[in-house]
């Protein structure tokens, strides 16, 4: 049975906590059509644009979106969704070569290195923010946040049932690095959003992205509680640099002041 969110509740604790410029947003792929035009409030791409354009929508205008791989101005982007086959054309990558990678065989080892959905079972992907409660539950949860923002997101998930969080960073098709990762594994994934996702979609220069299920989102904003609860909170406010640094470290490294 899967797990129940108040996402409203989630959303304003996300919000509060590390005060979001953008929106929140979730993303769940679709095995048919039908199922998917089922979603409350779809809008159904009717341009070309690239899958990171649709996510920017939801993302920057609060939009619910829906896409299917007819839509993807590249291949790329239904190949990460698993919308369309991983064969030896799309394994050469020569979209790449000259551009991003100097050599044939540099691309391909770019293609290789990439977190893709299998192929064969998903026919559409809808990305709506997650307080519109329209996808019921996502199949992960996107964020985009500074570094100072995402470090106390991060530590938030990471104060319980500690994991050590690794992630990767293939260059360009960084979304791969992101929700490829996280719906392929159910791995948190950071990722430095790539030159398309800045160009195309949106994304600022001082933003990441981290994607990551529903219950490590609600794990995350618990930590984050206990965290803030003994003064540990964003924003970060600078201790400065000729501070004698002992009565930082009383108060932030040690719990000396409660006993």
């Amino acid at each position: 049975m899967s797990a129940v969110f108040n996402w409203q509740e989630m959303v304003a604790k996300l919000n509060s906590l590390i005060k979001l410029r953008s929106t929140p947003v979730g993303m769940k792929l679709f095995t048919s059509v039908e199922e998917m035009q089922q979603v409350p409030k779809l809008r159904m791409v009717k341009d070309t644009l690239l899958l990171c354009q649709v996510v920017g929508q939801a993302v920057r205008m609060g939009l619910t979106v829906g896409a299917t791989n007819e839509n993807f101005g590249s291949p790329q982007c239904g190949a990460i969704l698993g919308f369309t086959p991983h064969d030896q054309e799309w394994a050469k990558g020569e979209m790449y070569k000259g551009v991003w990678f100097t050599s044939l065989e540099d691309t391909k080892a770019h293609q290789q290195s990439l977190h893709v959905v299998p192929y064969g079972k998903y026919k559409g992907v809808v990305i709506s923010p997650l307080n519109s409660e329209r996808l019921n539950p996502p199949d992960v949860c996107l964020i985009y946040a500074t570094p100072g923002q995402m470090f106390i997101l991060c530590s938030g998930l990471l104060s319980s049932g500690y994991k050590k969080m690794v992630s990767t960073n293939v260059g360009e098709s960084s979304c791969a690095d992101a929700w490829g990762k996280a719906l392929t594994t159910g791995e948190p994934s950071m990722s430095l959003p790539c030159f398309a996702e800045r160009r195309f979609a949106g994304v600022s220069d001082d933003e990441m992205l981290l994607a990551l299920t529903p219950q490590d989102l609600a794990k995350a904003i618990t930590g984050m509680e206990w965290l803030s609860s003994h003064g540990l909170r964003y924003p970060i406010p600078p201790y400065g640099t000729q501070m004698d640094v002992r009565a930082g470290m009383v108060r932030n490294y040690s719990d000396k002041e409660k006993k």
